[in-house]
Formats: C-alpha cells, structure tokens, sequence
C-alpha cells in the first residue's frame, strides 16, 4: 500500500510528530511504500536544523533526517515555513520547501493520507 502523511504539530508540543515517525518507520518495515511526508502549520518546525534538545532527549528533527536518507521525501509548505521563520537556511538535511500542491500530489499519487495533528 501507498502512504501520503500529513504532519501538521511542532515537534515537541504533542505527540503527532513522533507518531508520525513512527508510523513511517513501521510502514516502510512492512514493506509498503511512502510517497511522501508533508509538514504543515506548526509541522514545519521539525525541519529546523537549530533544533538542539538536551542529550537525554529524543531529538525528532534528526529522526526526520534520518528517514530522509533511506529515501523518504520531507517536503516543507513554504506559505507555513515563511509564517513561522523557516527558510532554505535554516532546513534540516532532508528536508525541502514546496507548496500545497506537493501535498496533493502525494495525496492523488497514494492509496491512502494520513494526517497527524490537528
């Protein structure tokens, strides 16, 4: 199956982010395919690469990152980013900057979209 999630929670303020994550993790170990990952309203802010928690803290940014690298597409709103200060600057590894027709992109191009916050 084909997924398209939709992050719209910072990544410490409640728990979407990380069940988010965790939705992708499992999803991929299952063998089913991630069209992509939006981040929207307060869900940009887990691509700031300035993220910087305490070592005993999970850092959800480079978790992010992390999937990324095993290929997942990160794509930022750019409307949402440029509200909350987020630019090309200050985006963590993995992650790009787009517009609202990603997200229905990735949306038309899956089996189903899930979203995360509110």
């Amino acid at each position: 199956m084909k997924f398209a999630v939709l992050v719209q929670e910072g990544p410490y303020q409640h728990q979407s982010s990380d069940s988010a994550y965790h939705f992708v993790k499992a999803a991929l170990e299952k063998g089913h395919e991630i069209t992509g990952v939006f981040f929207y309203n307060d869900g940009v802010l887990n691509a700031n690469k300035l993220i910087d928690p305490q070592q005993d803290d999970r850092n959800v940014q480079k978790r992010w990152s992390d999937l990324a690298e095993k290929g997942v597409e990160l794509v930022v709103c750019i409307a949402a980013a440029k509200r909350r200060g987020i630019n090309d600057d200050i985006l963590a590894p993995g992650f790009k900057i787009s517009g609202l027709g990603q997200l229905t992109e990735m949306a038309i191009e899956s089996d189903r979209l899930v979203t995360f916050g509110a």
